[in-house]
């Protein structure tokens, strides 16, 4: 099989951006195809590693590049975060060039552009990089612009209600 890769973005304030990502990923399995995603912001226990380890490890990689917390402060964010998302690039890059994945996702990684804890310039170089025959996702919140004029495919997933504002919290399963 092959094909041209494409640029997906996948963002707006709505849920549903990295199950989004995550079911691209599903596809691409069920094709045979390779999928490597690195999680920015994240680190835990979420359902999607639990489903991954026990039954598709051969074929999609999950890694997370975030710490427990995270700590946007008024003056910038704290030096930990800036090495785990420097970590998570350049495992990225790797995959991007290994030749052994035709998908790689980066989750939430407008969310690290729109903090400024990467800059956008980085993301734009490996954007501009991918080989030809690799899908590459971006998803989160505040995608730039300049990454939106990049990309081959946008979607905006927009919040019309969201139990959230009734005090429900991330459930198991479900959001985790």
């Amino acid at each position: 099989m092959d094909f041209q890769g494409k640029i997906q973005v996948y963002t707006g304030n709505g849920k549903g951006k990295t199950t989004a990502a995550l079911g691209l990923a599903l596809r691409a399995a069920g094709r045979g195809l390779k999928t490597y995603m690195a999680q920015f912001m994240k680190k835990g226990e979420y359902g999607e590693l639990l489903a991954v380890a026990a039954r598709l490890a051969d074929l999609i990689t999950i890694e997370q590049f975030g710490l427990p917390a995270f700590h946007h402060q008024e003056d910038g964010v704290s030096a930990a975060e800036i090495r785990a998302a420097e970590a998570g690039l350049a495992a990225v890059e790797a995959a991007l060039q290994g030749g052994e994945y035709r998908v790689v996702v980066l989750d939430e990684i407008n969310t690290l552009l729109h903090f400024r804890i990467v800059p956008v310039e980085t993301v734009l170089r490996l954007m501009d990089g991918r080989p030809a025959g690799v899908e590459l996702v971006l998803t989160g919140r505040y995608a730039p612009q300049a990454v939106l004029d990049r990309a081959d495919l946008v979607t905006e997933m927009q919040e019309v209600r969201h139990y959230y504002e009734k005090g429900v919290e991330a459930r198991t399963g479900i959001e985790k």
